[in-house]
């Protein structure tokens, strides 16, 4: 029952912003096309106002809710061209994102997958977007080569024990080359490497103002929220915490896992 009222909130919701703003009706319809796209596949939409490549629509969809409505990266900088980095651009959503909030931002983006790297710059140069440098590399604790399993979509990660296809080499950075100087926003989703880049970057982390983390827990690997979380407050930081997915209502009787990952956290950081 009461996630039948959770629907209808929902829905009342929606249907008030349709009421507010009458072209909302039309980015639904832009989401709807979108849920009828079959999975990884690639296409066009205008949902941000401009044509999107998109790799993969369901992602896309997912990432939309999160990023332009949801704005989950929205923060105050005091100055007009703040630095961001972006560690997992993935088509470039984030980056759109950064650039309505701050157009004149400067803005390194990490993205591995050579594929996704292709359709990103793509999406940058179709939404001409000035002062973005975007590196295809992954970011771990050193300078090397690493397998990499390339989902096609907003998954893609280093190799974990299980993963048979669709697995290609990428190299690998630093993330502490990268904050020599102020940062006003680092955004981490990088599907379980968040950890090891923290460590590798943690003597770093006082240039850094705020920090974005997307914490994964695999399945049957030991789980480390303690240690990120011990970094992060020893850098300064004080935490917000927000369970964007793979939800157990019942977790002492029945654990839900997607993607290999039985525990999914937004993890909020900034100086206190």
């Amino acid at each position: 029952m009461r996630s039948l009222f959770e629907k209808l909130a929902s829905l009342k919701k929606r249907l008030c912003k349709v009421w507010d703003r009458p072209l909302y009706i039309f980015t639904y319809l832009k989401i709807y096309r979108l849920y009828k796209t079959p999975r990884f596949q690639m296409t066009h939409t205008g949902l941000l106002g401009k044509d999107l490549l998109v790799a993969d629509a369901a992602s896309t969809v997912f990432m939309y809710k999160e990023i332009f409505e949801n704005e989950i990266y929205k923060f105050k900088a005091d100055k007009s061209e703040p630095r961001i980095v972006d560690c997992g651009a993935n088509i470039g959503m984030s980056i759109i994102y950064f650039k309505k909030l701050y157009p004149a931002a400067k803005i390194i983006a990490f993205e591995p997958d050579k594929r996704i790297y292709d359709i990103c710059q793509r999406n940058i140069q179709a939404f001409q977007l000035p002062e973005v440098e975007l590196v295809n590399k992954a970011l771990w604790s050193e300078r090397t080569t690493l397998n990499f399993y390339a989902e096609g979509a907003d998954g893609g990660r280093l190799v974990q024990v299980g993963d048979n296809k669709n697995i290609v080499k990428v190299e690998t950075d630093v993330l502490s080359g990268y904050l020599g100087q102020p940062v006003d926003l680092l955004k981490m989703d990088i599907e379980g490497a968040e950890l090891e880049v923290l460590r590798e970057s943690e003597k770093s982390l006082y240039n850094v103002e705020r920090i974005f983390v997307e914490y994964h827990s695999f399945v049957g690997k030991k789980q480390k929220l303690d240690e990120m979380l011990a970094i992060l407050a020893r850098s300064g930081f004080r935490i917000h915490v927000q369970v964007p997915g793979i939800i157990s209502p019942q977790p002492f009787c029945e654990h839900k896992n997607w993607a290999g990952m039985d525990l999914q956290l937004n993890l909020f950081a900034f100086r206190e």
